[in-house]
């Protein structure tokens, strides 16, 4: 998916590295390059954007305090010469924080960290459930010229190995052409949900939680950064009792 992305930064070698990290990067479509977050807050105002590349210490208004004004949820990768600012960014839910100077190989990391934020929240807001899915107890899986009817009750979870899918089954595995992203949207979301960018699992499965890894049927799987709270959402839909 392409994502949208501004600049803001006062230093214009800074802007000018970003701008060529950007350029170098198809995934990202850059829109504006700001000196200041006064003029990315105007911008903003008019123009969708999915991610911002955010210097810290600005001059007017800092980038954290900047991202407190905003009213509608944005990627946050912030960049910046002081280490000692990461704990507050990341208490301000920023996607990745750079510190300069930084590689390409590093911003490529955060920018592939914002890339599953964004396909996920997109997931969210665009389940892909409907009613067939749902009155059905089965899923019809392609594998080895075969089709394979397999019940939902017996299906522990889907690994993604490259362009393939591994199938977890109670008692066998089948191994299927498929994405993820695809994958999703052909399973009942009130019985399966993705954990981490590589994996789905059934809810029913789930035995605990334990740091980010969740137990299914004593198989550990790994959590995903951006995956775990709504996991957390659909096992307790209130509050943890401790």
């Amino acid at each position: 998916m392409k994502i949208k992305c501004l600049i803001v930064d006062d230093e214009p070698l800074a802007q000018d590295i970003l701008v060529q990290y950007v350029k170098d990067c198809k995934s990202l479509d850059l829109l504006k390059v700001c000196s200041d977050a006064l003029e990315a807050g105007e911008f903003i105002q008019s123009h969708p954007v999915d991610l911002i590349f955010l210097d810290i210490n600005m001059p007017r208004l800092s980038g954290i305090r900047f991202v407190k004004t905003l009213n509608h949820p944005i990627l946050i990768v912030f960049t910046t010469a002081y280490p000692e600012f990461a704990a507050e960014g990341f208490e301000a839910n920023a996607v990745d924080y750079l510190v300069k100077p930084f590689s390409f190989e590093r911003f490529l990391k955060a920018v592939n960290k914002a890339i599953e934020w964004a396909e996920f929240r997109k997931e969210k807001e665009n389940p892909g459930e409907n009613d067939s899915i749902q009155n059905h107890g089965f899923i019809l899986l392609r594998s080895d010229k075969k089709i394979f009817k397999v019940n939902f009750d017996d299906i522990l979870y889907f690994e993604s190995i490259g362009d393939y899918i591994k199938v977890h089954l109670t008692d066998t595995k089948i191994i299927i052409h498929e994405t993820v992203k695809n994958l999703i949207t052909q399973l009942p979301i009130n019985k399966f949900i993705r954990v981490h960018k590589s994996y789905i699992v059934s809810v029913k499965k789930i035995r605990l939680i334990e740091g980010n890894q969740v137990d299914v049927e004593g198989n550990k799987i790994p959590i995903g950064l951006v995956f775990k709270d709504e996991l957390l959402k659909r096992l307790h839909p209130g509050k943890l009792l401790y």
